[in-house]
């Protein structure tokens, strides 16, 4: 009886893996926990991204000066980087910015119904945790939302899932679980 459960199954489950095999999941199983309340900050260039049909992707990444964390948040339309200092709260959170201290988040102009996008902001195709030394990829964001990797030169589009547009075919932009509501209201990524 076994035997046979077994000659059941087995075949459903290759076709099943094989499936799968060459695909990519929707959103990473690696590490990221940001939590920040910009109902508490006011910070305008997060807000920014996080308005609906704004066109704007903000990279988000942490800095700190004399002894204290900040936010950091550089918009792809250009003007100064804004920070934030970590509150209390913050200090208690296990924020974890991204694989390498990076994020790309904002609102897909292309994407039916409106997504709230947060990817990695290191290559996906370039950069290897596993890899010693580690070795930083960082990507490049422009005001059209297309985003690059100077080392090998592909191009990514926020607005449409992360997919590559230009380059060699490779993986798409690693993406993240994300939630915002509003402006001036609770950015989540997980």
């Amino acid at each position: 009886m076994k035997a046979s459960i077994f000659r059941l199954i087995l075949p459903a489950l290759l076709l099943t893996l094989e499936a799968c095999n060459g695909s990519q999941f929707e959103y990473s199983d690696r590490s990221c926990y940001v939590l920040f309340d910009n109902a508490t900050y006011l910070d305008p260039t997060i807000a920014s991204a996080m308005t609906p049909y704004s066109n704007v992707f903000v990279t988000i990444s942490e800095t700190v000066h004399d002894g204290a964390r900040y936010f950091r948040f550089a918009s792809n339309q250009g003007g100064a980087a804004t920070e934030s200092i970590f509150n209390a709260i913050d200090q208690r959170h296990s924020i974890i910015i991204g694989m390498n201290g990076g994020l790309i988040v904002g609102y897909g102009a292309l994407s039916d119904p409106l997504t709230f996008y947060a990817f990695d902001r290191e290559c996906p195709n370039c950069f290897d945790p596993a890899r010693l030394p580690v070795r930083s990829y960082p990507l490049q964001t422009a005001s059209n939302g297309i985003t690059t990797c100077a080392t090998c030169k592909r191009q990514y589009d926020l607005n449409n899932m992360g997919i590559i547009v230009a380059g060699d075919p490779g993986n798409k932009l690693t993406r993240y679980r994300a939630e915002t509501t509003g402006p001036h209201g609770v950015l989540f990524v997980h």
